[in-house]
This record gives C-alpha cells, structure tokens and sequence, in this order.
C-alpha cells in the first residue's frame, strides 16, 4: 500500500527553477512553460485542476494586457484582482493555489509586473495626443 501511494507522490522540489524561467527574458509563452511542468510532474486531480486555474489566468492576464475597454479590459481586471487578492480562504484563491503548488504567490505576481512593464514598453515617439505614464502597476486600474 505504501509503496502506490509513493507512486502518486509529487516532487515539487525544483518548481520554483522552472517558475524562474517563466519571467526570464527568453521566457516560455505560460502554455509552453505549464504543459512542460505537467509532462515531468506526475499531479493528483486537484492540483493538475489548480494549476489549470493558474494557466488560465496568466493566459488572460497576457493575453488582455493592451485591452483599453470592453470585455477584455473587463476580464483583464478581474484576473489583476484575482492576482492581488491576498485572501486565502477558499480553495482556488491566488495564495491558495500557489500554497498548493509550492509556488511563491509575491515572486509570481512580480514576475507578471516584470513582464507588463516590457510589454507596455513603447517607443520614444508617442503620436500627437497619447501620454506615456511612469510607475506602472501590476493593474492598469491602479492597484499595486
């Protein structure tokens, strides 16, 4: 018995490696990078669920961080509010999924603002009428 149970077991040893390259310069795109961490790391169903979760949020926070409006700025802020929410309570908060999968909730959400900003990156020449602000936040709505 205790020999399958061992089977099952998950090494999460170096996944806190394999984040840091998530928000390293020659990053993986977060699907590339999540569907790698799922072929060498054998995960029971709640945490192959919670990591789900967490793609799929840093797919929406990629994927709609130039939104200005509509739905997608909408999904865009609700995802920065999931980020930032401290909160721990239920199951498939932010902190708790990263409690679950060993990750560092702080290092996670800095490596998603490093990320932002060397998106929101633009050039010197702005056109007639655009402002470029300074101090960008993880959010465009104003949290930090």
């Amino acid at each position: 018995m205790e020999a399958q149970s061992s089977k099952h077991a998950v090494d999460y040893s170096n996944v806190e490696e394999k984040v840091v390259s998530l928000f390293e310069p020659d990053m993986l795109q977060s699907a590339q990078y999540l569907e790698n961490l799922r072929r060498k790391t054998p995960i029971e169903p709640e945490k192959k669920l919670m990591l789900a979760v967490l793609e799929d949020a840093i797919n929406c926070f990629q994927t709609n961080v130039m939104a200005e409006r509509g739905r997608r700025k909408k999904l865009f802020n609700e995802t920065v509010d999931w980020f930032l929410d401290r909160n721990d309570d239920w199951p498939f908060s932010f902190e708790s999924v990263c409690g679950v999968l060993r990750l560092n909730p702080d290092y996670v959400r800095r490596g998603l603002l490093r990320w932002k900003e060397k998106k929101l990156i633009r050039p010197t020449s702005y056109p007639r009428g655009k402002k470029m602000m300074a101090g960008y936040s993880l959010a465009a709505n104003g949290h930090s």
